[in-house]
């Protein structure tokens, strides 16, 4: 299964901008994930509990440096991201994600943010 690249980067876009029900329909049952903050697996109910404010971004820009499909169900994407928070403070980040491809569509399982400065865009 080849994946669409722009399918994808869409359903990236959504974990900036959705909420909790997006979160439930679009992450695979555990997910790993790491920040500064934390790193750890987490399931998709507590994933899906940390997007508690859909509006919590805007100006969201996303500059896609890679992605490879190392297996037929699985691929892997990483982009540089900055946005803007609620709270109007910008944020730029080095960005991964996995996603696996099961019968309902493509699941995120893993996702990593590295923190920028925000003025160093490249």
């Amino acid at each position: 299964m080849m994946a669409n690249k722009n399918e994808l980067l869409e359903l990236e876009k959504g974990f900036w901008t959705g909420d909790a029900a997006y979160f439930k329909a679009h992450a695979d049952t555990e997910c790993l994930v790491a920040f500064p903050q934390m790193a750890q697996t987490m399931s998709n109910a507590d994933l899906a509990e940390t997007a508690t404010d859909p509006n919590r971004w805007r100006d969201l820009d996303i500059d896609l440096k890679g992605i490879i499909e190392p297996g037929s169900d699985i691929v892997m994407l990483t982009y540089e991201a900055h946005a803007t928070r609620e709270n109007g403070e910008p944020y730029a980040a080095l960005v991964s994600t996995g996603y696996v491809h099961r019968v309902n569509g493509w699941k995120m399982m893993f996702h990593a943010q590295t923190p920028l400065e925000p003025a160093a865009k490249t």
